[in-house]
């Protein structure tokens, strides 16, 4: 086998790349240190532990259905420096509350509800980068690097915070804090792109046509109710996590972070080998089987204490992000398959609204359900049969994600005879071009009544 040299994508998405892998790395820092602080220092409840990790999605059904219409108004550039120098901002003020004795479970939701703020306009604008920098033929690759770098930060993320935590304490957070500044700078001299956009119609007509694209393409539709599903489970497992390594198996910091960054190296293969898998299979096929899957290994979880603690979460953590990598490969380049780049914004930030709208309320869920389960059962099988339970919910997001890879293979068929159509028919060989021949004068003949009408290029195939 020869190693081939990476497809270069341009100077733009190599400064954007670089901002969002030192960006998620010390993303990965905050998301390990928060909880950490909460069950060590303020010795938080399950519950507490759980509306805190709402508060990093509450934002979402709040800001997120106009995040899009006003990003699409803003020089998007500028307004993800913007919101990475928001997001700096909040971070800090973590450990100078701690530093000054002030630090309770009420700053800290409210300074996860001021980042999750921000990340709700930068994610708009994110997702409107790559397609604004990268040729559309060059997506799948752009896409497979940055969920390569989310996949980085999942193996030396935990590792690093781990460690930093260790060292540093609270202090672990200026790191984060620093990655957010590297991530502006880049964007700083980035060369301009994704202007504001003049579009018509008013705030409130943008707004609810973004959730009318979204329902009304068939393949749109199922990826939405898909993510709903998904959404609805997933949060579940993720915020029991931590209280069932550090309070149910009685794992330590060390350990946990170790046993995560072993367990990413799945998530990094995942992103990997998502587009070869995605090329073999169809990006609708590729993704329906990798929610389920990324679903079921999640009951990995129930086989602890039976086997080393560290062990589980290491494997079903690799299983669980191999997939997820898979599945975040595929969702995007899907979604903008069907849309035009002038209804991007719109339409992702209603996908967004909807489909993340339901995680503060699972996060929620998860801490209310583990309290409620502690005493009759014990924290231990507590906490894992509320992750198994989350898990199963999850998995049934398969099932509406069937119907896209047939949709999108209609539609690539439709697209073929237009194209064929477009193209001017050879002349034949033995018909050589007269150029004494007049022009005809004759007057095109009359479309029978009987005869039905060309389907237009932007007709859409029926659900």
């Amino acid at each position: 086998m020869k190693l081939r040299k990476p497809q270069d994508l341009g100077r733009g998405f190599n400064l954007f790349w670089a901002g969002q892998t030192v960006s998620v790395v010390g993303d990965r820092i905050t998301v390990f240190v928060v909880p950490t602080l909460m069950i060590f220092v303020l010795h938080a409840s399950a519950l507490q532990v759980g509306v805190v990790a709402m508060a990093q999605y509450l934002g979402i059904p709040l800001l997120g259905p106009i995040a899009g219409v006003l990003v699409d108004r803003w020089d998007k550039r500028r307004t993800m420096l913007v919101c990475d120098l928001l997001r700096l901002a909040a971070v800090l003020v973590i450990p100078l509350a701690y530093w000054l004795d002030l630090l309770s479970t009420p700053l800290l939701f409210g300074c996860v509800a001021v980042i999750s703020g921000a990340t709700i306009f930068f994610n708009v604008g994110y997702l409107i980068a790559v397609p604004a920098v990268v040729p559309e033929d060059r997506m799948v690759p752009a896409y497979s690097r940055l969920e390569g770098s989310n996949s980085v930060a999942e193996v030396a993320g935990p590792s690093i915070a781990a460690g930093l935590y260790s060292a540093l304490g609270v202090g672990a957070l200026v790191v984060d804090a620093a990655s957010y500044l590297i991530s502006a700078t880049c964007f700083r001299y980035m060369q301009p792109w994704g202007e504001r956009t003049v579009v018509e119609g008013t705030v409130w007509e943008r707004l609810t046509a973004g959730f009318r694209m979204n329902w009304a393409d068939p393949v749109l539709r199922r990826v939405v109710l898909a993510a709903v599903t998904l959404n609805s489970g997933g949060p579940i497992f993720v915020t029991v996590l931590p209280v069932l390594a550090y309070r149910g198996l009685g794992v330590s910091v060390g350990q946990f972070g170790a046993a995560m960054s072993v367990g990413a190296v799945g998530a990094l293969t995942g992103a990997v080998v998502a587009p070869r898998i995605s090329r073999r299979l169809g990006l609708g096929r590729t993704l329906a089987w990798s929610l389920l899957l990324h679903c079921l290994v999640g009951l990995g979880v129930l086989a602890a204490p039976a086997l080393p603690a560290v062990l589980v979460i290491a494997v079903t953590m690799g299983c669980y992000g191999f997939f997820m990598s898979c599945i975040n490969v595929c969702s995007a380049p899907t979604r903008q398959s069907r849309m035009s780049a002038e209804h991007q914004g719109v339409m992702h930030a209603a996908f967004r609204t909807v489909t993340w709208g339901v995680i503060p309320l699972a996060a929620l869920v998860g801490g209310v359900a583990v309290s409620a389960l502690t005493d009759p059962l014990g924290i231990l099988d507590a906490a894992r049969w509320v992750m198994a339970g989350g898990t199963l919910l999850a998995a049934c997001s398969f099932l509406p994600a069937l119907g896209i890879q047939s949709r999108l293979d209609a539609a690539a068929r439709e697209a073929q005879p237009q194209a064929a159509d477009a193209e001017p028919e050879p002349r034949s060989k033995s018909e050589p071009e007269s150029k004494s021949e007049p022009e005809s004068k004759s007057e095109p003949e009359p479309r029978s009544k009987s005869e039905p009408e060309p389907e237009s290029a932007l007709t859409e195939s029926a659900p």
